[in-house]
């Protein structure tokens, strides 16, 4: 299973040069923001497994970015912030970050933050998962808990975005899902690029269907949006 990506939001080039250079020696993949802005659509699009949230951003306050992830995503998100006041540190969880690192700060107490915060995301998600052991609709078959898609007995992999898009529309049958609720629960409430989702739905048809120009399972409706067909 390959490492998580990671999102830093960081204003100092220094700080995120070192940063990716120690998350990426651990086998991380890493993208950054240098404003509250850029993060905001970063988040949306990247859809990252973690955040590094620094507080000092220079268009807005780092909390500012973190009330508009908690709006849409429970996407771990730790603050690294100079400041150490306990009223920082409250006003942040309370805001919904999952941890609190000052800086400075070392580099074994950061990564082991973040495995902490992975492992209790994934168990999150496995709970979640759970409670909804499967999925079928004719040959396609979704084990949630595993995070498993097969078609007509033939496992299908998927990227992360494929799977959140298919298990979206499955927990939907028959529910017409416009272009704009797509884009808003899969990349977040400022994503416009339905270019994007049209590619995405482009790659899964082409795994899930026996014939992906005459759809079985995911079916268009023609200037609305899309619609898992009823099992």
């Amino acid at each position: 299973m390959p490492e998580a990506k990671i999102l830093i939001v960081e204003d100092e080039q220094a700080i995120t040069n070192f940063l990716t250079a120690v998350l990426q020696g651990e086998g991380y993949s890493v993208v950054s923001a240098s404003s509250g802005e850029e993060a905001m659509l970063m988040a949306a699009s990247h859809m990252p497994g973690l955040i590094l949230l620094d507080l000092g951003l220079p268009d807005m306050d780092g909390r500012e970015v973190l009330r508009y992830i908690r709006e849409w995503s429970d996407i771990p998100v730790l603050v690294v912030s100079a400041h150490q006041e306990e009223n920082d540190r409250i006003a942040c969880l309370d805001a919904g970050a999952n941890d609190f690192i000052p800086k400075p700060f070392g580099n074994g107490e950061l990564l082991a933050r973040i495995r902490s915060s992975l492992r209790q995301r994934e168990k999150t998600l496995v709970r979640y998962a759970a409670q909804e052991s499967s999925y079928t609709n004719g040959g396609l078959r979704i084990q949630y808990a595993r995070r498993e898609v097969s078609a007509d007995g033939v496992m299908v992999h998927l990227t992360p975005i494929e799977y959140k898009l298919l298990v979206l529309f499955a927990r939907r049958p028959g529910v017409v899902l416009t272009h704009a609720f797509i884009l808003e629960e899969i990349w977040g409430p400022f994503a416009k690029d339905s270019q994007l989702l049209r590619v995405n739905m482009a790659n899964i048809r082409r795994k899930i269907e026996a014939n992906p120009g005459d759809p079985r399972y995911i079916q268009t409706v023609i200037g609305v949006g899309y619609r898992m067909a009823d099992g």
